[in-house]
């Protein structure tokens, strides 16, 4: 992501008339805008990895918002989702949010409103995109990590004492505790806590 670029914001309505107030808004508050009169559309051209929302209406033809929302989780797009309807109710809200949704609103939605949902998922954005960045840094130190350091890694974290590791292993307890500080080395952690946060963080535990 070019850190001089607007956010992007997608707009996805069948309505043109509430399409193009959007775009103009979204223009006029600093915001970059891409308009789309269909889901089918919007997947027809690639998705950017990059600061964004999606402004998604929900009762279209052919695709429904909730039909591309699903199809979004599918492909695991990180991309936060604000619907927008005219026919809101509480049902149709919890689904929403139960699949992902950033925010649920009801067409004619208030300015205010609208930008405060905008700025809410931008802002989960750039929270998800740190979690995942983080989470290959860890990938990427797990993978200096010899078998046998992954072996040391596995018992360490479920509380097992060099000397237990040394007996299943059948090394002597000098070599453990030299494997474990090399772990500890690798996966930049200074404590045992740490440790199995991190393998919390990769689902080791």
């Amino acid at each position: 992501m070019t850190n001089m670029l607007a956010p992007l914001i997608y707009v996805i309505d069948d309505d043109a008339p509430l399409r193009m107030a959007l775009y103009r808004l979204l223009l006029a508050c600093g915001y970059r805008a891409l308009t789309y009169d269909s889901a089918s559309q919007f997947l027809e051209n690639p998705i950017t990895d990059e600061l964004s929302c999606i402004l998604l209406d929900v009762n279209m033809p052919d695709m429904s918002g909730f039909q591309l929302q699903e199809y979004l989780n599918k492909i695991n797009s990180h991309i936060p989702i604000v619907f927008l309807t005219a026919h809101g109710n509480i049902s149709l809200s919890v689904r929403a949010m139960k699949a992902g949704a950033e925010n649920f609103l009801t067409k004619p939605v208030q300015k205010d409103d609208l930008l405060s949902a905008i700025e809410g998922a931008l802002q989960r954005y750039k929270e998800v995109a740190e979690d995942q960045g983080n989470l290959s840094q860890l990938c990427q130190r797990f993978s200096r990590l010899t078998p046998r350091e992954i072996d040391v890694f596995n018992m360490v974290v479920r509380g097992r004492l060099n000397k237990q590791i040394a007996f299943e292993l059948g090394n002597s307890e000098r070599t453990i505790k030299a494997q474990r500080s090399s772990v500890m080395e690798k996966m930049e952690v200074d404590s045992l806590a740490q440790l199995v946060l991190v393998a919390r963080q990769l689902g080791h535990v």
